[in-house]
């Protein structure tokens, strides 16, 4: 009876999904050190393995290509050819192609004819020939690369996108495995532990339902749980020990002598024990999770071809260096990470990247880099995404949400070169001039925000000079538990998980102070707005919580939260614990509370929502920036108003000194830090100048000072408004030319004005 080998596909495919990972980060390695004889041997027997087994299994037209890709790294193993650029530009296709043949290969599907192009290129390069390196890809109709874009390509594409639901209606299946690099190991699901589903307009990186784990590890978890079953049946004794007390108390036994010792040896064992299986319980799931966890790699490993293909569909020279893909992030974490990175790629090669024959007229090497990290900072995994282009065009920015009726020209010109930067995510926003396949069409960076903020709970931070852009991904290890905060409102529960928070205090009344019609005090160097948490969330006082806080002697519980950028102060009634929690997503009758962001439930079976910080920051904003603009409209000043730059590193400083000074009847610039504030002094015309003192990049002496040594800024009224309240640094202000020293602290509404409208008379 014949064997019928197509059973063994799956095996195959991801072993040899396995070799193509090697293969990449082999010739990776080759780019900065070709002579490492070790790393050739071990891509020459990956290749190797590809060839044999896919003979086996007749999937000739792959193993006919590994055969071609084996005898040029035979060569290279042999010192016969010697490692070149135009070399890995060849390795690199053959491997691409070979990727897509054995996604193919993964449905069991008939495979396309061999790409005779392709082995004429390897064979040349065999005997020491890279001419065809830079040559086309697309040579004939049964060419498999991914630059072929004729019908074959197409088929292809559905081929691999039928292969990818195929794999989620098999994702339950298992089996046993063995790894050739590492121990023994458990492989859940019969698929890959990653696929790569790639078209014209779109490239997906996804994980399939797969989990490798190591034998070890396992039997770990299952020792584990014998110890968890053993400390369970000693809580089953001490129901059988509470039942004889119970007994005794009902036939009066508990009047004799012995009856409290019992009592008091029963709560002694009842509290051993219970602290027991909690550390059982946190050791198993600690195991559990590291069980879950998956390498960056990953994702990060196809990002080298992705970038490869991304570049040449646009006609750029683009490498892609990556580093940290050993760290590991939860499963949960990986899947939903995959198309935010896809996103950011695209837009570093499309948007970032310059075309050859700019960056050589810039002074630039024509060949671009993108670079993918990872690294851990304590609890977190930061993710940078890194390109050497020309960073964002921050006047296209401006021009772009100017032409969209998102701000008005006072409005553009005031915002800060962060806070333009951070009009990219919003949605449908893009400076492109015309819509691409790749890019263009206004979608994507607002996915990315939504995603990491929202779904992953994370942190996305970008920065950008003449020099390149980094986004910056700052993610949690897990979403299956999270720190959260757990605080009292009118007597409801309610969470914020400890990313969004900045610090607890307890404040007097007094210390509150109004400023533009809104509650603010002083915390450090920055004036931070205050607001009820239960009126945020209209929710009704209660009479017992104001009785709390009248007891409290006038004092104030204040929970500092913090976005990207920005800071609030929520009033609470009180802190009821902080804790890991397993947040859970919101029920379907729950999806449409745009403030609340998952549930949490507490030791009494209680649940609690964790409230999502970013959208209460951004209501309490919209609120304050809706009463501005009706302050403004209710100005009976007719005259042309006076211009004043307000510098400060704090964005809530500078929006309460903002609204004070407009609805005064002001116009105001702001600037983020000195250089900001001295490039856009120098830029405009203003009839005063509002700075902080503690400032990255250029403090406030030193701005106040370059302005006074520029002519037109001799006698233009400078008032530095600081935390700093020391007699020395109001004698430097006074050297550097200030006009005013206001500390922050004293801050006064009314202050400010009247020494402003002093100064301008």
């Amino acid at each position: 009876m014949a064997i019928d080998m197509s059973r063994f596909i799956v095996r195959f495919v991801e072993e040899a999904r396995d070799h193509i990972e090697k293969l990449e980060s082999g010739v990776a390695m080759l780019e900065s050190d070709p002579n490492e004889q070790e790393n050739i041997n071990t891509i020459f027997r990956s290749a190797h393995t590809i060839k044999g087994s896919s003979r086996m299994l007749k999937l000739l037209t792959i193993s006919d290509t590994a055969h071609k890709l084996e005898d040029v790294l035979g060569a290279l193993r042999d010192s016969t050819i010697h490692f070149t650029p135009e070399l890995a530009r060849i390795l690199y296709r053959a491997i691409d192609a070979l990727a897509i043949l054995i996604d193919i290969a993964e449905k069991k599907d008939l495979l396309p004819e061999l790409d005779q192009s392709l082995c004429n290129i390897l064979e040349q390069a065999a005997s020491g020939d890279f001419s065809a390196a830079d040559t086309s890809t697309a040579t004939d109709e049964n060419n498999v690369t991914l630059k072929d874009e004729d019908k074959k390509k197409a088929a292809i594409t559905e081929s691999i996108k039928e292969t990818k639901q195929e794999s989620l209606k098999n994702s339950n299946k298992t089996s046993l495995g063995k790894d050739n690099t590492t121990d023994e190991a458990l492989v859940i699901s019969s698929q890959s532990d990653k696929n790569v589903a790639q078209s014209d307009s779109n490239i997906v990186l996804k994980t399939s339902d797969t989990v490798r784990i190591q034998l070890s590890k396992l039997d770990e978890v299952i020792k584990l749980m014998g110890e968890v079953v053993s400390s369970h049946s000693l809580m089953h004794q001490r129901v059988v020990d509470f039942k004889q007390l119970e007994f005794e108390i009902n036939s009066n036994q508990h009047q004799q002598s012995g009856f409290a010792s019992h009592l008091k040896k029963f709560e002694k064992n009842l509290h051993n024990d219970v602290l027991s299986q909690q550390l059982l319980m946190e050791e198993l799931h600690d195991k559990a999770m590291i069980m879950r966890m998956l390498p960056l790699s990953i994702v990060f490993d196809p990002a080298a071809r992705l970038i490869r293909e991304l570049a040449r569909s646009v006609d750029k020279e683009v490498e892609c260096v990556i580093k940290g893909g050993e760290i590991e992030l939860d499963r949960q974490m990986i899947d939903k990470l995959s198309d935010p990175i896809v996103h950011l790629l695209r837009n570093a090669v499309d948007h970032g990247i310059e075309t050859p024959q700019a960056r050589k007229a810039a002074g630039k090497a024509s060949l671009g880099q993108v670079q993918l990290t990872a690294r851990q900072d304590s609890g977190w995994v930061v993710i940078d995404i890194k390109d050497n282009g020309a960073g964002l065009p921050i006047e296209n920015i401006r021009k772009k949400a100017l032409s969209k009726g998102l701000f008005t020209e006072t409005e553009i010109e005031a915002l800060t070169e962060k806070e333009v930067m951070d009009l990219i995510f919003l949605p449908g926003f893009s400076t492109n001039a015309i819509i691409t396949d790749l890019s263009g069409r206004g979608v994507g960076l607002d996915v990315v925000k939504k995603t990491i903020i929202e779904d992953l709970h994370g942190i996305i931070d970008i920065a950008s000079n003449d020099t390149g852009t980094t986004f910056s991904l700052k993610l949690p290890l897990s979403l299956a538990i999270m720190r959260v905060l757990l605080c009292e409102v009118s007597n409801i529960s309610f969470g914020f998980t400890a990313q969004y928070i900045s610090s607890l205090v307890q404040v007097k009344k007094q210390q509150i102070k109004v400023i533009a019609e809104r509650q603010v005090i002083n915390i450090g160097s920055e004036l931070i707005q205050v607001v009820s948490l239960a009126k945020l969330l209209g929710l009704q006082t209660s009479a017992s919580s104001e009785k709390t806080l009248a007891q409290e002697k006038n004092e104030l519980l204040l929970v500092i939260i913090k976005t990207q950028n920005d800071k609030l102060a929520l009033i609470i009634d009180s802190l009821v614990d902080e804790q890991d929690m397993v947040i859970k997503p919101l029920p379907i009758h729950m999806k449409n509370l745009p403030l609340v962001t998952g549930m949490v439930m507490t030791g009494k079976r209680e649940l609690v929502s964790i409230l999502n910080v970013p959208k209460l920051v951004k209501n309490v904003r919209q609120l304050a920036k809706n009463k501005s603009l009706s302050a403004q409209s209710k100005s009976v000043d007719k005259t042309k108003p006076y211009h004043v730059l307000v510098v400060d590193d704090s964005l809530n400083t500078r929006e309460i000194e903002k609204d004070v000074l407009e609805a005064s009847g002001y116009s105001v610039t702001t600037a983020e830090d000195g250089v900001d504030g001295l490039a856009k002094a120098r830029s405009e015309d203003f009839d005063a100048i509002l700075t902080d003192v503690e400032m990255p990049k250029m403090d406030g002496f030193t701005l106040t000072q370059q302005l006074r040594q520029d002519e037109r800024f001799k006698h233009t009224p400078i008032i530095i408004v600081t935390s700093r309240e020391k007699q020395e640094d109001k004698l430097r202000g006074i050297e550097v030319g200030a006009d005013a020293y206001i500390v922050k602290g004293d801050f006064e509404q009314s202050n400010l004005v009247e020494t402003l409208q002093n100064l301008l008379a």
